[in-house]
């Protein structure tokens, strides 16, 4: 009875063990490739008005690690209202099909999905903008 219990007991130890190498494995593949130029519009959701600004991101993409710039402009100011837009380094990473990006200054960051040409998500400055980008051709 204590042997059945003891196989028992290492058969469940080796299933969780082997849950949780599966969630760690799908958080740092690399399964998309954001190099390139994308290009399209962030918002403010629920604003009273349409606040729009266009976005533009250069990418270069070396395994995980993703580097490029950042340059917004349209409607508003991205930045503080006395400034005009301008374009910012970015740093970032690539995880399963998530790009996660910090502007070098610390004022930007985001935390997009990619899909194909297409990446969408959430650009945090000052306040949160959805965003939709595509990859130009």
């Amino acid at each position: 009875m204590k042997s059945t219990a003891r196989v028992l007991t290492a058969a469940l130890l080796v299933l969780v063990g082997g849950c949780a190498g599966t969630d760690w494995i799908d958080r740092t593949l690399v399964t998309v490739d954001v190099t390139g130029v994308w290009s399209g519009r962030a918002y403010i959701a629920h604003a009273t008005t349409d606040v729009l600004i266009d976005v533009r991101l250069v990418l270069e993409q070396d395994g995980p690690k993703v580097k490029g710039s950042i340059t917004p402009s349209g409607s508003i100011p991205w930045r503080v209202s006395d400034r005009p837009p301008t374009e910012g380094r970015v740093d970032g990473t690539v995880a399963g099909d998530v790009f996660a990006f910090r502007e070098a200054n610390g004022h930007i960051s985001g935390h997009l999905t990619v899909n194909g040409d297409e990446m969408s998500g959430e650009i945090v400055e000052q306040v949160a903008y959805y965003v939709v980008l595509r990859r130009a051709r």
